[in-house]
């Protein structure tokens, strides 16, 4: 027996067996960590494992027609990931939901490649199941024009690029936030931005009417991060090099400290590459993909500027070693392996 053939039987519409879901409970309990993650301890493990179990055979239908959609073709994976972390991820999000009382925003942090877009839109289509509707909003929305843009450029020389904070449309992230926190009319307007426009430099196209949801996935590859003390900047890593380097990243910082968005989240989950430096190439492999589909792109060096100015604005060894060990903000990290795959899974701890 294993978990994998156990799932495939549920698939073809066989009722789950009451050892097939205690094998199940101890096989999650092996995991001390991603166990009480997920709310999953002896006493109260098997109720949950028998509601996963009858989720997985609502759901799996929709979410193998969602992967196909992204390319996501072997099945046993797609099976693997659902049961690991979709599903039970889905579950703790409708309860925090229901515990709520009003629409919740959920906070997604991830650097370029880590999958917010795709665990967000996979995560959607399961809580369909328990009766939530979600939707999506990008920090990468709600940047400047790239006419607004060329002016702050003016203005600071230093922000050659969209990401550091400073070139986002706070007043706009506000109003969206909170409209979709407390909706009053039907439609929302919804802002989006276009990466591929101006040579990889991006602008803003129509805003999007939606519909308010229960659940709000605000992701970006910032989200949620707290600014540093300034000792934390003494002996910075690279690409933090030159004393220019170190004041533009202690400035980056001192923005932060001004940053209203964050205020709105009601929870924080953190995609951690287990290397950072994967996002470079997981970058480049998404502009290889924009051209493939005959949109402009950056090219490979500029890929590698572009990452490297993130970096040097909030570097991820800087930011995240905090984050990952302060329960009061992260409510769940989910580690990314090199080739993408979920690694550890685990509540931050003090």
């Amino acid at each position: 027996m294993s978990v994998t053939t156990i799932l495939q039987s549920w698939r073809r519409g066989n009722a789950p067996q009451s050892e097939e879901l205690q094998f199940c409970l101890q096989q999650a309990l092996k995991q001390p960590k991603q166990a009480p993650a997920f709310g999953i301890t002896n006493d109260t493990g098997l109720a949950k494992i028998e509601a996963r179990s009858r989720l997985f055979q609502a759901s799996i239908q929709d979410v193998e027609k969602a992967c196909l959609a992204r390319g996501l073709t072997d099945f046993k994976t797609v099976y693997k990931l659902a049961w690991q972390l979709w599903l039970p991820l889905a579950m703790q999000l409708h309860e925090a939901r229901s515990n709520h009382g009003k629409p919740l925003i959920q906070g997604l942090l991830g650097g370029q490649g880590t999958g917010k877009t795709t665990i967000s839109f996979l995560l959607q289509i399961i809580l369909q199941h328990l009766g939530d509707r979600a939707i999506a909003i990008s920090l990468d929305d709600l940047y400047l024009s790239y006419k607004a843009r060329q002016t702050l450029q003016q203005q600071d020389s230093r922000l050659l690029w969209r990401g550091p904070p400073g070139t986002h449309d706070l007043a706009e992230g506000i109003r969206v936030l909170d409209e979709l926190r407390s909706p009053s009319k039907p439609e929302i307007l919804i802002p989006r931005f276009d990466k591929s426009w101006h040579n990889g430099a991006g602008d803003r196209v129509e805003p999007v009417p939606v519909t308010p949801g229960d659940i709000i996935f605000f992701e970006g590859w910032c989200v949620g991060v707290q600014p540093l003390t300034e000792s934390a900047f003494t002996h910075p890593p690279c690409p933090i090099v030159t004393p220019d380097d170190r004041k533009f990243a202690l400035d980056c910082n001192k923005r932060l400290k001004t940053l209203p968005l964050w205020q709105r989240l009601d929870r924080l989950i953190v995609l951690n590459p287990v290397d950072y430096r994967s996002c470079q190439q997981w970058r480049k492999e998404a502009e290889q993909k924009m051209r493939n589909q005959r949109k402009s792109g950056m090219s490979d060096s500029e890929i590698e500027q572009f990452v490297e100015y993130f970096w040097k604005a909030l570097h991820p060894e800087l930011f995240l070693p905090p984050l990952l060990q302060n329960p009061d903000v992260v409510d769940l990290v989910i580690e990314i392996n090199p080739d993408r795959s979920p690694g550890k899974i685990y509540q931050p701890s003090a």
